[in-house]
């Protein structure tokens, strides 16, 4: 198979969609890669790297979507990358299609075969691919979220850990999966308080047998996050539903009671975000204030530790990818329930029901679309 990696267009994304490592590997196993110039330098590998690897550099991402029968990038693909997709070529990115009716849109006319990272599932009932993104957005969060405190950057001018007579701020984490698990860790390591909600008990079970009395917990209900979040100096928003849109669980009232200065970051942004007053930014542009609190709402906060980030990705989906290109699409997600998780738009059609279900348009089931 011959694969595409494009350099990433969006404001300030740095990371790309195999680094040459994973080339070399794809190269082993007899397939073409044709990266675009440039492609790697934002995490410090230039051309020659990729052509040494077994890549063929090409000009343009134009020249990369025309040969490629299957492109590999990060983030979602941009309007000016939508119209160079064609019938039938596989994309393999993070899409987080619930809260872009327009990429949406796009994409079914484009006739591509498109398969998302952040719904390729796991044995264990996890998201393999989402996971390590999710893992440096929670611990990124904390380091955002401090800094937004500062009294320079707009916050109440709060240390994230006090000092010996001063309290510590009080850190709620909405949401204990992969990021919030990783945002406590690091809140905790810089000595805040920290709450963490969330709704399954099994959950909240796991993380104080593991974090013992350094952690609070509580079971989501509004009454709770209305009052912790009240009280807080920063809030985490990193509640999931995979494929579909995040829940609104911080209304816009809620906002109002807190203190001004706070700060709130929503990791869950991409898929709509969790606060109600949430709306997407850049890595140019980061934050804005809303009911005098702080937001800190980009769109791809990895991107900030590209290279990091980069090589947490690869590993991940490096053996799905050798898949694809070692079976074709259709043999490999026969064969792999939790790849075939990942299709969710084909022949013009969605063929994720979470997709389908907030856009309220008919499922094409990933078995059907398989079978053509």
């Amino acid at each position: 198979m011959l694969i595409g990696v494009p350099k990433e267009i969006k404001t300030h994304e740095y990371r790309v969609g195999l680094i040459p490592g994973s080339v070399r590997e794809l190269t082993h196993h007899g397939h073409q890669v044709v990266v675009e110039k440039g492609a790697g330098l934002g995490i410090g590998f230039d051309d020659a790297v990729y052509e040494k690897a077994g890549a063929r550099i090409v000009s343009t991402a134009a020249d990369v979507f025309a040969a490629a029968e299957m492109v590999v990038k990060v983030k979602e693909p941009q309007p000016s990358e939508i119209v160079l997709l064609r019938p039938g070529q596989v994309l393999f990115t993070y899409l987080h299609l619930a809260a872009d009716k327009a990429q949406t849109e796009g994409l079914m006319t484009s006739g591509a075969v498109c398969i998302a990272y952040e719904t390729v599932t796991d044995q264990r009932g996890g998201l393999p691919l989402l996971a390590p993104m999710s893992e440096v957005a929670g611990r990124m969060s904390i380091q955002v979220g401090a800094h937004c405190l500062e009294k320079e950057q707009g916050g109440a001018g709060i240390l994230l850990g006090g000092v010996p007579g001063v309290a510590a701020a009080k850190v709620v984490i909405l949401g204990g999966g992969v990021a919030g698990t990783n945002a406590a860790r690091v809140a905790m390591g810089m000595e805040a308080y920290v709450t963490v909600i969330d709704k399954s008990l099994s959950r909240l079970y796991e993380l104080d047998m593991q974090f013992a009395s350094q952690l609070h917990t509580l079971f989501a209900t509004v009454e709770n996050i209305e009052r912790e979040v009240l009280n807080a100096d920063l809030v985490i928003g990193a509640a999931l539903v995979p494929g579909a849109a995040a829940p609104k669980l911080v209304t816009r009232a809620m906002v109002k009671t807190m203190r001004p200065g706070s700060v709130l970051v929503d990791i869950s942004i991409d898929q709509g975000g969790c606060f109600e007053t949430s709306r997407p930014t850049t890595h140019a542009n980061p934050t804005y204030v809303e009911e005098g609190v702080i937001h800190y709402c980009v769109t791809n906060i990895p991107g900030a530790v590209a290279r990091t980030s980069t090589f947490a990705l690869n590993n991940a989906t490096l053996p799905f990818a050798l898949a694809l290109a070692d079976k074709g699409w259709r043999k490999a997600l026969a064969d792999d329930a939790h790849l075939r998780a990942g299709l969710n738009v084909a022949g013009g059609r969605i063929t994720h029901p979470a997709v389908a279900q907030v856009f309220g348009v008919p499922l094409l089931t990933a078995d059907e679309a398989i079978k053509g």
